[in-house]
């Protein structure tokens, strides 16, 4: 039996269970791809099913974590059309990704956008699968609204306010410190707000409120999004980092027409993210080959040094996405 390197999870706990082991190679089924994985994104919800806390998880000792990866396919199974040995391209896994290989439905890959590394391309899906359907299917942003993203400068808002700017939306966002808010009004941002030196809400609403809120924050948060809210505006969830339980005041919700709605990626359908997949292909994937979008790396590790970078992601203080590299 073929050999890979991967990192493991010990059991639920901080970043010291992430362990450097030697794992069987997986083999595809019939509607799977086999990628030699060249990058995995890291991402927070990797941190949560590490902590046994991310939604669906269950037990999490034994499984590989990464939810999204770049990579070269060197095995099809027999059902698959599209992809050949040799093929770039770069894909979202529900597990798997910290590893030398792993095995994916074949409708959850996308070709690398021309003119991007496997490194850049490696900490796309997990970004664009949850923007585009947060931000545009959810929350139904249209061209001429405002959208508010708390956490601009992370993964998720990077992505996030590039697109809406370059869809024609007004975009504010919330980040905690100068350098961030710098950051992401380089990026397209009208309005970045430091929510440790200002009031991210007067100055929102001195601004004329917002469309559509996309927040990890929850907590007090809560009300506050829903007081910047216009008519009929959508505020979306994607985390609540800072508690999940808020108190909002539902007449004035009915009188504003306000939707209140979010989602987690990881345990939805495989059909689901399969027609999720060609959506970003046919929404996203345009705007990033027409430079208009551009994947922001704070730092890379190699893949051994797993820990590190979980550790780098929970200090919060990156800006764009932290990726492992497979040698």
């Amino acid at each position: 039996m073929s050999k890979m390197n991967a990192i493991v999870i010990r059991q639920a706990g901080g970043p010291e269970v992430l362990d450097y082991q030697i794992r069987p190679r997986p083999e595809p089924a019939a509607h799977q791809v086999l990628l030699r994985v060249a990058a995995a994104g890291v991402n927070r919800p990797d941190v949560l099913l590490r902590a046994g806390k991310y939604a669906g998880s269950g037990g999490v000792a034994g499984l590989v974590p990464g939810l999204e990866v770049a990579g070269h396919v060197v095995g099809c199974g027999a059902a698959v059309a599209r992809w050949h040995p040799g093929d770039a391209v770069c894909a979202l896994l529900t597990e798997g990704g910290y590893a030398e290989y792993v095995v994916v439905d074949a409708r959850h890959c996308l070709p690398v956008p021309a003119g991007l590394s496997l490194t850049e391309a490696a900490s796309l899906p997990e970004t664009a699968f949850t923007v585009w359907h947060n931000v545009f299917q959810r929350g139904g942003l249209q061209p001429g609204e405002t959208l508010l993203v708390h956490g601009g400068s992370s993964g998720i808002g990077v992505l996030a306010v590039q697109l809406a700017h370059a869809l024609g939306s007004r975009v504010a966002t919330t980040a905690g410190s100068a350098e961030k808010c710098a950051a992401v009004a380089r990026l397209g941002a009208d309005l970045a707000i430091n929510y440790k030196e200002e009031d991210f809400e007067a100055v929102v609403a001195q601004a004329g409120g917002a469309d559509v809120i996309l927040d990890m924050v929850g907590g007090d948060y809560t009300p506050k999004n829903m007081r910047l809210l216009r008519d009929d505006g959508r505020l979306v969830f994607i985390n609540a980092m800072q508690g999940a339980q808020a108190e909002f005041n539902a007449l004035d919700l009915m009188r504003r027409r306000l939707t209140l709605s979010g989602s987690t990626l990881r345990p939805r359908s495989a059909e689901f993210k399969a027609a999720l997949a060609l959506e970003v292909e046919r929404h996203i994937w345009p705007v990033i080959e027409a430079g208009q979008l551009r994947p922001v790396l704070e730092r890379t590790f190699p893949l051994a040094e797993a820990r590190a970078a979980h550790e780098l992601l929970e200090t919060s203080t990156h800006i764009g996405k932290i990726v492992l590299t497979v040698e």
